[in-house]
């Protein structure tokens, strides 16, 4: 017994005072030198536009904007679903929502979660040597076998889904605001009157599998996830094995911390705020892992879905994406929808002495291509009972090649129709809105709109189904204001073409997907040009 109780209080290494999870990093597999480790930064609710080397409106990102002029930047990412769940189980599966069975965000009471026969990436790369752990937001299920604990993961610090899904003593910047956790027995209502606002449930925080603070303490969780995933690269290193390190950030998801405000001189001042303070957090992983394994860590940057933009100014940029059709209708063109707004994601890859400096790929890719590059580069197998929707991209990566995906498939996110249907396909340069349902149903529109927040037209239901109209001339770019990336993206174009679309989902989209597609009854087909 003495030297079980030695070796115990070996591993349980305090950090910060806290007992430090029992993680093997001294366990048998194969060494740093042999393979190279991972660190895949999840930003939440970040626009493509709010990227400073994306748009030169933007300069709150100095260490992001470092790490694309010293690595790869990519104009033409996506992520997998334009909402938190989805895109989540996607990146860990690399497979659409209708295959892998989360096409909706879970719920605080959700019991279920990410379905248990899908294999995650921290599970495939752990059967290949890796020590694996994750920092941050989840949101795949937090009750018994659903917990990161139990999907692959060696450690888990951080918060069971989003966090304005639970009170705080510090409920920050959101809108509506918030209320604070009500303190005392009896002290005010369950639920407060303000819609979207939880009071019945503090939000917490977990270390594997125990809660380490609740209501978390939103002005020092950044400070925290940067700690943590700093310490994680410390011992990792230090131990000689590869490691697999997921870091989803709360950023930039409301509500918006209220802490280290400063001036700003574009009224956006919360948010320019928050997007300093996710900035130097991302800066501070980077600095770690150029400190310890500069050499053999592939650092990926890269965001879940576009801005809230129900969240008025504590929501992002999406850029040049305007979605100005979709706009003038009435409806968002941001988070939750297929337009490019919703899912085109700001995506940097960095990784010294292996991908190219100073690049900027037009490749078409998406979240869904980390799961399958990952696992290339770590010498690991797919597991083979399945089919997965991300490709390799290693030959990008390494600057071979500009050629990513030919077809790309865009879920509905809960804008319009079926949860997790493929409402919108990208065909090479061309992209395929299908609109569908009931004759005069505006489902085209999102719903969120007709609440007229943030200055928004009312809502009127059309009495048929609108036709496609060109974009107005001030949603197309103009003189660049950006030199580098101005000339690498258009602003959408929209041609009437019925046809076209049919013959893409029958002759082209089918055989791809590997299941027939079902779009409903089309009402209408239009076509975007990028």
């Amino acid at each position: 017994m003495g030297w079980l109780f030695l070796k115990v209080l070996f591993v349980g290494v305090t950090f910060l005072g806290c007992l430090y999870p029992l993680v093997d990093f001294c366990g048998s597999g194969d060494t740093r030198g042999q393979k190279p480790n991972f660190v895949i930064i999840l930003a939440d609710d970040m626009g493509w536009g709010d990227l400073g080397a994306n748009w030169a409106e933007t300069k709150d990102t100095a260490n992001l904007d470092d790490m694309a002029a010293e690595g790869m930047r990519f104009v033409d990412f996506h992520a997998a679903a334009s909402t938190c769940s989805p895109s989540r189980a996607s990146l860990l599966t690399g497979r659409l929502g209708l295959r892998n069975g989360v096409t909706h965000n879970f719920a605080v009471t959700s019991v279920g979660g990410l379905p248990l026969n899908e294999t995650t990436l921290a599970e495939v790369l752990r059967q290949a040597g890796y020590v694996t752990g994750m920092i941050g937001k989840w949101h795949l299920g937090h009750h018994g076998s659903y917990h990161p604990s139990f999907r692959g993961f060696d450690y888990y610090f951080g918060i069971p889904y989003s966090h304005d899904m639970g009170c705080t003593d510090t409920p920050g910047y959101n809108h509506p605001p918030c209320p604070a956790c009500p303190r005392g027995d009896g002290d005010g209502p369950s639920r407060t009157h303000e819609r979207d606002c939880y009071t019945d449930v503090a939000l917490p925080l977990y270390e594997n599998l125990n809660i380490v603070e609740q209501p978390v303490n939103l002005s020092g969780l950044a400070q925290k996830y940067a700690e943590k995933a700093t310490q994680f690269i410390q011992h990792a290193s230090a131990s000689g094995r590869p490691f697999l390190l997921y870091v989803a950030l709360a950023h930039m998801h409301v509500p918006l911390s209220g802490t280290r405000l400063s001036a700003d001189r574009r009224g956006r001042r919360p948010y320019g705020a928050a997007l300093r303070e996710m900035d130097r957090l991302v800066g501070q992983i980077k600095d770690k892992v150029d400190r310890t394994a500069r050499e053999n860590t592939f650092l990926w940057f890269t965001g879940d879905n576009g801005p809230w933009a129900q969240k008025c100014e504590l929501a992002g940029s999406v850029g040049p994406f305007t979605g100005s059709w979709q706009t003038h209708q009435g409806g968002s063109a941001a988070k939750q929808t297929t337009w490019e707004g919703g899912h085109r994601v700001p995506a940097l890859a960095y990784w010294p002495g292996t991908v190219p400096i100073n690049v900027t790929s037009t490749a078409l890719l998406s979240v869904l291509d980390i799961f399958p590059t990952v696992v290339a580069l770590a010498g690991a197998s797919l597991p083979q009972d399945r089919h997965f929707d991300g490709l390799d991209a290693s030959s990008v990566l390494f600057g071979w090649s500009q050629t990513g995906h030919r077809v790309l498939f865009h879920p509905n996110s809960g804008a319009a129709g079926e949860y997790g249907a493929l409402q919108t396909v990208r065909l090479e340069q061309h992209k395929a809105f299908y609109v569908t349902g009931e004759s005069g149903a505006p489902t085209w529109i999102h719903p969120l709109a007709s609440r007229n927040e943030c200055g928004l037209p009312s809502l009127r239901e059309p009495s048929a189904p609108p036709s496609p109209l060109p974009p107005p001339p001030q949603d197309r770019p103009s003189a660049p204001t950006n030199t580098k990336t101005r000339s690498l993206y258009s602003a959408p174009e929209f041609l009437a073409s019925s046809e076209l679309v049919r013959t893409l989902t029958r002759r082209t989209l089918t055989p791809l997907l590997g299941f027939k597609c079902q779009f409903g009854g089309m009402l209408n087909g239009s076509l975007e040009i990028f």
